[in-house]
């Protein structure tokens, strides 16, 4: 998409693995050059399976709670994983919340 025009005001590169998109060192060590390696912003995966793992592996290294939303339906749709925290459950419900109130005001 970056190629054909399509992303525009940001630096593209790819496919890069998980440690060389995020960390300069393991980057530097692989010898890839270029303003993204190591230092990416935002990952972007090819699929809903490869998009699940990473929000896990993400979360685990990170011992990060993540809160999840889908958008497009008529009503907020949440769909947690069984393994997600009650705090994670917690906060899908919050930015459920917010989004939809959002949407109200906008209407």
């Amino acid at each position: 998409m970056a190629e054909r025009g399509q992303i525009t005001g940001g630096l593209v590169d790819g496919p890069l693995a998980m440690d060389n998109a995020v960390d300069p060192s393991a980057a530097r060590t692989k010898g890839l050059k270029g303003g993204v390696a190591g230092l990416a912003n935002i990952l972007v995966v090819p699929g809903i399976d490869a998009g699940n793992m990473l929000a896990k592996q993400m979360a685990f290294i990170s011992h990060a709670e993540g809160a999840g939303l889908v958008l497009g339906a008529r009503v907020p749709v949440i769909l947690n994983s069984r393994s997600d925290s009650p705090m994670s459950r917690l906060a899908s419900c919050a930015v459920a919340a917010l989004h939809h109130a959002h949407a109200e005001e906008r209407k």
